[in-house]
């Protein structure tokens, strides 16, 4: 891996974050258990400074944290809901329901001291592959719903009970059996995306081969099809409500369109026919996915557009590669993970023109990095999963690509007087 020429913060638990165009000295401290913190960072250039906020907080479960998913609600009681489920190997596994204390909440209100507080709990037989909140915000009589996967595909609806703590109250409302009408048994369910364009349809993937488009008011499934030669890893709708793509164990990347499921276009195919784990659809801009190998260190985007090679490939990562998660409001800005323990943060705005070689923000967690995920809600905040910790970190993009634009203009202004000077000269 090329070095990161950054600068190094340390907080209270030895996590370093990384800045690749911060060049100035920074201070932080970290929120965990009852401290406090109010983190500043003042980035100069060419004699401005530029004031910015980094913050983290973390989150210790009493096991392992492998699925993770925000909360999709932009009311400030949900913007720092989160799902986390355990990574346990046995039968019985745990659902948490993690939220963060107001800003302007007290410890009397809400009875813990914790800045990241466990609101609900509940037992899930074996663990979740995959956790995911409803994509429907609608205010008023929508409900917050959660789904989650492993042996069934499981919904509940998640609702406030009424103490004023900012504790919750679950209830499942189905329980829906994947199995293949070709087989007696019900093969587990290895991922799963939530239409956001129609928030009705739940597709899911199985190790069977096969893929399923639910119908979650009728609880039925609308279609089963066979996806590819081995098993399904992973499935991820584009934007809009017919198009989902997946991955498997035979290699390949597959796109389906749910108006012509007859016919499937293979996207791309690993060198020697490696597994693909988990994909990625860009929601902003729909060309684009992410995926990646079993062990690879590398990440893989692909242009469906231009099929069978990656637009380009992310190294950077000094081990394996765990998960990858597009910015929600931004088309050229994607975050991986891996076994590192490194969080990066990439700028494919010129990736068509050049290679992409360093990430433009590093985060260094205490352990390997096992999942990422990027709020909707709040596009700055990004949450992590390592080993009995969640940590959402707050990664300010932008300001850092103020400051890029910045400094770069800058340099070209002085470029521009150095070259007058020397015209003159001559």
């Amino acid at each position: 891996m090329r070095s990161l020429k950054t600068s190094r913060l340390v907080d209270k638990d030895d996590g370093r974050y990384q800045d690749n165009l911060n060049r100035s000295n920074t201070n932080m401290t970290d929120h965990q258990g009852g401290s406090d913190m109010t983190s500043q960072t003042t980035s100069s250039a060419s004699g401005i400074g530029l004031a910015q906020r980094k913050e983290i907080y973390t989150y210790k479960a009493p096991w392992t944290v492998f699925a993770m998913a925000w909360s999709n609600r932009p009311d400030p009681s949900s913007q720092f809901r989160l799902a986390i489920g355990s990574y346990v190997e046995q039968y019985s596994n745990t659902v948490q329901i993690v939220n963060k204390r107001p800003a302007d909440g007290s410890e009397a209100d809400y009875g813990h001291s914790n800045q990241v507080y466990m609101a609900c709990e509940f037992d899930h037989p074996y663990p979740c592959t995959k956790i995911l909140w409803s994509p429907d915000t609608r205010s008023g009589g929508a409900r917050d719903l959660l789904a989650t996967t492993g042996d069934y595909l499981r919904i509940w609806n998640v609702t406030d009970d009424g103490s004023g703590r900012g504790t919750l109250l679950h209830k499942r409302e189905a329980l829906l059996n994947n199995q293949n009408k070709n087989s007696e048994y019900c093969a587990p369910l290895t991922s799963f995306d939530w239409n956001e364009t129609d928030p009705n349809i739940v597709g899911t993937s199985s190790i069977d081969t096969t893929c399923t488009i639910w119908d979650v008011t009728t609880q039925t499934a609308r279609t089963q099809l066979i996806a590819h030669d081995r098993e399904v890893f992973d499935l991820a709708f584009a934007r809009g409500k017919d198009v989902f793509a997946s991955v498997g164990a035979d290699g390949s990347v597959r796109m389906f369109d749910l108006r012509s499921l007859e016919h499937s276009t293979i996207i791309y195919e690993s060198p020697n026919l490696d597994p693909l784990l988990r994909l990625a659809w860009n929601k902003q801009d729909a060309h684009y996915l992410s995926t990646f190998m079993v062990d690879s260190r590398r990440t893989i985007i692909l242009d469906i557009r231009m099929p069978s090679l990656p637009v380009v490939e992310l190294g950077g990562h000094a081990g394996c590669v765990n998960a990858t998660a597009w910015a929600p409001h931004s088309s050229c800005h994607l975050c991986t993970a891996g076994d590192d323990s490194q969080a990066l943060i990439w700028d494919l705005s010129q990736m068509s023109k050049r290679p992409v070689e360093d990430p433009i923000l590093a985060y260094n967690a205490d352990g390997e990095i096992n999942n990422l995920q990027w709020s909707k809600s709040q596009p700055d905040w990004v949450s992590i999963a390592f080993a009995d910790k969640l940590q959402i970190c707050k990664f300010l993009v932008r300001a850092v690509l103020q400051q890029f634009f910045f400094c770069f203009f800058s340099w070209c202004a002085h470029l521009h007087i150095l070259l007058i000077a020397s015209f003159l000269f001559l």
